[in-house]
């Protein structure tokens, strides 16, 4: 659907390769099949990313992290893409560490291009091992970042999706977040969002 390629970088903030890792290759694969996407991935399992110090190092130098480690492909990559994917697992009612560490990190980016992801559309998914364990509490901290960096956050809608994908992996994983029905739906309606959103952005016109 539409003729436009449209850039999609998708994160999962897991250390495993588990549910959150399978929603989110879901939905990078989800949006090759149906529209004209040109995807890439990046997983937290086994990189390197140091925490944000606050160091100022950033502000000082406007060239980047004083950390030099696996950021530097999402740099990269956000720069990138034309629509950007964020998935977290729930650890005690909220995003992962990981996930966390990853978006303060862009604080490196944006010292030196304020605009990095400015008007890119951005959609959030959670995996929660409980039915109710902080998967709307999630999506919200990370629709909160491309809120403060000037991207557009989007949602799948009313009736099934709302602020984005939220999925419950019953604690089985993958296998898990396969049996979720009403996840993969809710994931679906937000990458469908998302692209046209995009799609839009890029056409510059109505869609």
């Amino acid at each position: 659907m539409g003729e436009e390629i449209i850039k999609l970088f998708g994160i999962s903030g897991s250390p495993r390769k588990a549910s959150t890792d399978h929603i989110v290759r879901e939905a990078l694969r989800h949006a090759g099949e149906i529209y004209s996407a040109e995807t890439e991935y990046f997983s937290a399992m086994g990189k390197k990313i140091n925490f944000c110090i606050h160091c100022d190092y950033c502000i000082k130098n406007k060239k980047g992290c004083v950390h030099k480690d696996d950021m530097q492909f999402v740099y990269e990559k956000l720069k990138w893409a034309d629509a950007i994917i964020i998935g977290t697992p729930v650890y005690q009612g909220m995003l992962s560490a990981q996930t966390k560490a990853i978006m303060d990190r862009c604080r490196a980016i944006a010292a030196y291009d304020l605009h990095f992801i400015k008007n890119k559309p951005g959609a959030a998914l959670a995996v929660g091992g409980d039915r109710i364990g902080g998967q709307e509490l999630s999506i919200q901290a990370i629709l909160n970042f491309y809120v403060i960096n000037e991207a557009l956050p989007v949602g799948g809608g009313s009736f099934g999706a709302n602020l984005g994908g939220a999925f419950w992996s019953k604690d089985k994983g993958a296998e898990g977040a396969k049996e979720d029905e009403e996840g993969m739906k809710s994931m679906r309606k937000t990458v469908d969002r998302l692209m046209k959103t995009a799609i839009m952005l890029k056409n510059n016109k109505h869609i």
